[in-house]
């Protein structure tokens, strides 16, 4: 069956692969967030260990819905590391760092997020997409928050 929901094709395509790349950043962040989740050590455990838990279990939605409205413009969302790899403009981690660089990268790995899916928000207003204008304020409110949380944290 054709797609028209109102959207031009080339339109979709353009937001699909944007939204692609902040799918292929929210992924690496989920990673690297769970994975501070299980090795962050030292006085601030409790907290930190809770926070990332809280952070990256919203990652975890946000990917499916991420992918979801891939899907829903009519184009196939990433799903592999190789793919996520060739997608993502975040490191990932690279040993255990201190439980202080974990909240200084997640911090500054959140507003890379913010900042990816800011640069997919001209294209999909401009092509009236409403729904990703949508999830993209969404992602955007939701990484600077968690950034905001992890500078806080940091002091």
């Amino acid at each position: 069956m054709s797609l028209n929901t109102g959207i031009a094709a080339e339109d979709r395509k353009v937001i699909a692969e944007g939204l692609s790349k902040v799918l292929a950043d929210s992924y690496t962040l989920y990673l690297k967030t769970h994975n501070y989740h299980w090795n962050v050590t030292g006085p601030g455990f409790p907290q930190l260990h809770q926070l990332f838990e809280e952070q990256y279990t919203g990652l975890a939605a946000a990917v499916d819905e991420i992918a979801e409205r891939i899907r829903i413009l009519g184009f196939p969302a990433p799903g592999s590391y190789k793919q996520f790899a060739e997608l993502k403009s975040i490191e990932e981690a690279d040993g255990v760092p201190s439980a202080k660089q974990m909240v200084e990268q997640l911090a500054a790995d959140n507003e890379a997020v913010a900042r990816r899916a800011r640069s997919v928000f001209p294209a999909a207003e401009s092509a009236q997409d409403e729904a990703t204008v949508d999830l993209l304020t969404q992602r955007m409110a939701a990484h600077e928050k968690a950034a905001w949380m992890l500078r806080s944290t940091a002091g």
